[in-house]
């Protein structure tokens, strides 16, 4: 692990997207509350939420962090389901990877939940879009980044 203690904590935030693709028909299911599991996207954001909380438990030298906040929002489109998640803390380091695994953990919520309709979903262009706070300030993700299929 890095050795974090000479750092002063610091208020910092990441921000992270992924994009769960399905059939049409699964997200008009998804959006009407209509997959037989149960809602979709209430167990992806809890999922999410626990992910971002259990991430040093996940990746091998990620340091154990207090996590502030996190939010799980859902942009639902034709044939896609948009994962967004926040992560805010007050520590030495930053919460890219708790933004990161909180947005692949609850898109991989949305897979497991409608996986019975839907075999087919892929789960991709999962990326950081921005973080702020530490020595190295804010950073944000421009489209010409990696192409990524998101609107910045």
């Amino acid at each position: 692990m890095v050795d974090v203690t000479p750092k002063e904590p610091s208020h910092r935030r990441a921000l992270a997207r992924c994009r769960v693709a399905m059939a049409p028909d699964t997200t008009s299911k998804v959006a009407s509350n209509a997959i037989n599991k149960g809602d979709v996207l209430g167990a992806a954001r809890i999922a999410g939420i626990q992910a971002a909380k259990r991430t040093a438990d996940l990746i091998p030298l990620c340091h154990p962090l207090l996590v502030g906040s996190v939010y799980i929002n859902f942009t639902i489109g034709d044939d896609y389901v948009e994962v967004e998640s926040q992560v805010e803390t007050v520590d030495r380091t930053g919460v890219e990877m708790e933004a990161l695994t909180a947005c692949a953990v609850a898109a991989l919520t949305i897979y497991d939940m409608c996986k019975s309709v839907d075999r087919g979903m892929t789960i991709g262009d999962l990326a950081l879009w921005e973080k702020a706070g530490g020595r190295s300030g804010t950073w944000r993700r421009q489209a010409s980044d990696n192409g990524a299929a998101f609107d910045v």
